[in-house]
């Protein structure tokens, strides 16, 4: 039997970057994932392919993000309860929130085949790779459960401390999806359906190897027959948390996919060049994602442990950490747009190059926001207010979308980019009114 690292007590910046750097090697990993379909995609099948990937991507994301957002929320609540040393509910909620879980992926799988079509048309997706978007996007969605088995094994381990099981199962999965993908676009010629085949296949395997390590190494955490009995307020609890945790998720990939149509109204050129932007955003995304995740974690631990101090410690260390990312990875993208995009477009599109720069280095310059927005969101999150990051999340993409079906017809990409920026600086300031506001009141007379 493995134990997990007591976040209760102990040098905190040490347990926070010991919680992030595994977080964020499976960032980065995560990105490479989704990064080596695409690029595969574009070298081997096409431009058209490549762009199809792109729009097929701000898709599953909305479903994926909908499933890991779920999830994340169960997470939250497991940290506290863990952080309480009530391991008898932890053990039921794992099982309650696994059972109704996957229920509601099976019916997730049914509503994403069923409205399909319909996206893709609302999307104004071109007909040169509507059916390149829609063929993967099928295969993608017959293995939803399999993510979720995947995002629930890791929101149990993260809920405990550790960070860095489901990162090796991660690099195993992408290994192999490396492999499949060359196997089965490049030898057998399956074109883009090849990249969705390969993704669900490694995908499901990473979900087997998390849930067999949980298993294995932490039977203490598994739920057991003694367990497996209803309890009403542990599960409208737990509703509670995944629910509007996944409606986090769901609001930020909504307003993804709505700024993804007006890109799709810029024609094929735009969209393989914010395809490629946003590839290399999500790498410097990364960052900001795992130290979101890491607060979130140590602040629910100390929430269920009651100790008010540390989480104030935590939530500020965490805080100066990722405005030091922000401004560096700031600094990183400003120089380095032009290797790196030249890196994810394909050979023949250097006429995408130009404005997915400008669309890089301009969003870079807001990163700062991004950064602390995330420390933001993983402590309102850890304190058990997830209804606040919706609120926040709600309101910057509300904006973003707007001003992007304003301005792009007119700037083109820049629109999209200054809309984000402006977006994060909005809700950074709103979430720091109100951690003010909280904290000061909490404070003795």
């Amino acid at each position: 039997m493995t134990t997990a690292p007591n976040l209760t007590r102990g040098p905190i910046r040490r347990q926070l970057i010991a919680l992030s750097l595994p977080l964020l090697a499976g960032n980065i990993m995560q990105q490479l994932y989704n990064t080596v379909d695409a690029v595969i995609v574009g070298r081997v099948v096409g431009d058209g392919a490549f762009a199809a990937a792109g729009v097929a991507g701000s898709v599953m994301n909305l479903f994926l993000f909908l499933i890991s957002g779920g999830c994340s929320g169960v997470g939250i609540l497991l940290s506290q309860l863990h952080g309480a040393g009530d391991d008898s509910s932890f053990r039921r909620d794992f099982f309650l929130s696994s059972l109704f879980g996957a229920l509601l992926t099976v019916g997730l799988t049914g509503a994403a085949l069923a409205v399909l079509s319909p996206l893709l048309a609302l999307l104004q997706t071109p007909a040169s790779i509507l059916g390149y978007a829609r063929d993967y996007l099928r295969i993608i969605f017959l293995g939803f459960l399999a993510a979720f088995a995947f995002h629930q094994g890791s929101a149990v381990l993260r809920a405990v401390g550790n960070t860095g099981a489901a990162l090796v199962f991660l690099m195993i999965s992408m290994g192999v999806n490396l492999a499949l993908d060359l196997a089965f676009l490049a030898g057998l010629g399956w074109g883009i359906t090849g990249a969705a085949w390969a993704t669900v296949l490694s995908q499901a395997l990473a979900a087997g190897l998390c849930l067999a390590y949980l298993a294995l190494c932490f039977p203490q955490l598994m739920f057991r027959r003694a367990d497996m009995v209803y309890d009403g307020p542990l599960l409208r609890r737990t509703a509670h948390f995944s629910l509007v945790s996944a409606l986090h998720m769901c609001n930020l990939y909504i307003g993804k996919l709505l700024v993804q149509g007006t890109v799709n109204s810029l024609g094929t050129g735009a969209i393989s060049a914010y395809t490629a932007a946003t590839r290399i955003e999500g790498f410097a995304n990364s960052f900001g994602d795992s130290g979101h995740t890491a607060v979130s974690v140590f602040i629910g631990q100390n929430t269920g442990a009651g100790d008010q101090k540390r989480v104030r410690e935590g939530f500020f260390t965490g805080q100066r950490l990722l405005a030091a990312l922000g401004l560096f990875m700031s600094l990183l993208m400003l120089v380095g747009a032009v290797p790196c995009l030249k890196l994810v477009l394909p050979c023949n599109s250097g006429a995408s190059l130009g404005p997915a720069v400008g669309y890089l280095r301009l969003v870079a310059c807001f990163y700062l926001f991004n950064f602390l927005g995330s420390g933001l969101a993983g402590y309102f999150q850890g304190r058990g207010r997830v209804n606040i990051p919706v609120i926040g999340a709600t309101g910057h993409i509300t904006f973003r979308v707007i001003v992007s079906f304003l301005l792009a017809p007119v700037l083109g990409l820049p629109a999209i980019a200054l809309a984000t920026g402006l977006g994060w600086v909005g809700v950074v300031t709103f979430w720091s009114l109100l951690f003010r506001r909280a904290n000061v009141s909490a404070k003795p007379a």
